[in-house]
């Protein structure tokens, strides 16, 4: 089996930056890609951005410029640095896991619990 583990949530000013960090253990990931999503209370869980097991990226229009993901197979880890944080970035951040690449929630296997990140104003 799988297990994720998110870390690196808080509250933040708007403007600044977070590093989030997702733990794998179990299966090792290295071919795998991987993804952040996030979800606020009565919204749908919307895709932020996914790196595929060679290192290709993909962002939401939202957070182009702002946000990069990046892996490191060796370590079962993956990471998402956040800047220039705004308001509309306040959610429960989760990262996924699937033998493929993907933007869509559906097709992803494996879910973390999540982190919850807040942008103050």
């Amino acid at each position: 089996q799988v297990q994720l583990e998110e870390s690196g949530g808080g509250l933040v000013q708007a403007g600044g930056s977070l590093r989030l960090s997702c733990a794998a253990s179990g299966r090792t990931l290295s071919s795998y890609g991987m993804g952040w999503f996030r979800q606020t209370p009565g919204k749908e869980r919307e895709f932020v951005a996914a790196i595929t097991w060679r290192g290709r990226t993909s962002y939401a229009d939202s957070v182009k410029g702002r946000f990069t993901i990046s892996r490191d197979n060796s370590k079962n880890a993956l990471y998402l640095q956040m800047n220039s944080l705004k308001p509309e970035d306040t959610a429960v951040y989760y990262c996924a896991a699937i033998p493929r690449s993907s933007v869509e929630v559906s097709d992803y296997n494996y879910w973390g619990q999540g982190t919850q990140v807040t942008v103050s104003t």
